[in-house]
């Protein structure tokens, strides 16, 4: 009777083992694959852009591409000289951040540090409502409403200019760095904010001094994350900034961008196979580029300065 009683809980205990095992590789072989569809899209949009780049630099010398300062691809006269959209991109992402970065850590400080929990509940909702609002939405209010304002306070602002559609860009970014680096602060112990004003620290000092620092790679992280942000804004730049690859450091003239010259060379102007055609790609490979070292450069900061509490 024993044994068999024995051998009837033996036979379901190994029915359930293969059951669970057969469960087990199930779901690994699901995640694998809906995570092997993200590698294989990002290996695709990889292998597009440099496979129809090849098109752009077997008529365009790369020198030419990289050093030139005039960027005609629609006229008869065509230059394929990079630099002005370069620059109309520089000049957007270091007026965002400009505006983004303090507005956005002070936000994170006053929310961590000095805010009680009834007022953090009220502002961080309305703080994030930026991040919903539709990029769209912020260009036409740099077209309709900085562009004026900078209009009356300097009046040799052009209608579409650099700094407006920077600023525009800077308030949309705002929130990714208030959001991420108040996770960075608030994740540092409470032991290090007491043993600091212990020691006599003001709150202000203790917020600069003891949890900035200990939270700096969270914090690097959202600054590097806003600017890559900045870099590929598209609706906001293409409405506020005009569509002038001009070749300046004025934040008050026309400029595009390389996100915007995509926009506009994606509708239509350029027949397919033509080397404006390929330009669309050669401009987005760089522009790729430039992301991708930023996320390197995040991913290196968080790793050099991560610490563990």
């Amino acid at each position: 009777m024993f044994i068999m009683i024995r051998d009837m809980i033996s036979k379901r205990l190994s029915e359930r083992t293969s059951r669970m095992k057969l469960a087990n590789t199930t779901a690994k072989n699901i995640f694998l694959f809906f995570a092997l569809i993200s590698v294989f899209t990002t290996i695709g949009i990889i292998l597009s852009l440099f496979i129809n780049s090849t098109g752009f630099f077997s008529k365009v010398s790369i020198v030419e591409f990289l050093t030139g300062t005039q960027w005609t691809p629609l006229f008869s006269d065509r230059h394929f000289g990079i630099l002005p959209l370069v620059t109309g991109t520089l000049i957007i992402t270091a007026g965002a951040a400009v505006i983004s970065i303090p507005v956005g850590l002070c936000s994170a400080i006053y929310l961590s540090e000095y805010a009680k929990p009834k007022i953090r509940k009220v502002l961080k909702p309305f703080l994030e409502v930026l991040a919903g609002i539709p990029s769209i939405v912020y260009g036409y209010f740099a077209l309709t409403a900085i562009t004026p304002l900078l209009q009356s306070l300097i009046p040799q602002t052009e209608i579409f200019n650099a700094a407006s559609g920077s600023i525009a860009v800077g308030i949309m970014t705002i929130p990714l760095v208030s959001s991420l680096s108040e996770d960075a602060l608030r994740a540092v112990p409470d032991s290090l904010r007491h043993g600091a004003l212990a020691l006599g620290s003001t709150k202000l000092e203790t917020s600069l001094r003891v949890v900035v620092p200990a939270a700096i790679s969270g914090i690097s992280a959202s600054f590097v994350l806003a600017v890559s942000r900045a870099i590929g804004e598209t609706m906001i730049v293409t409405i506020a900034s005009g569509a002038r690859p001009n070749f300046t450091l004025n934040p008050l003239e026309s400029v595009q961008t390389m996100t915007a010259f995509i926009v506009q060379a994606s509708q239509g102007d350029n027949p397919h196979g033509t080397t404006g055609f390929y330009a669309l790609f050669a401009v987005g490979l760089v522009l790729f580029l430039i992301t991708l070292i930023m996320n390197i450069i995040s991913h290196s900061i968080v790793q050099k300065y991560r610490k563990e509490y």
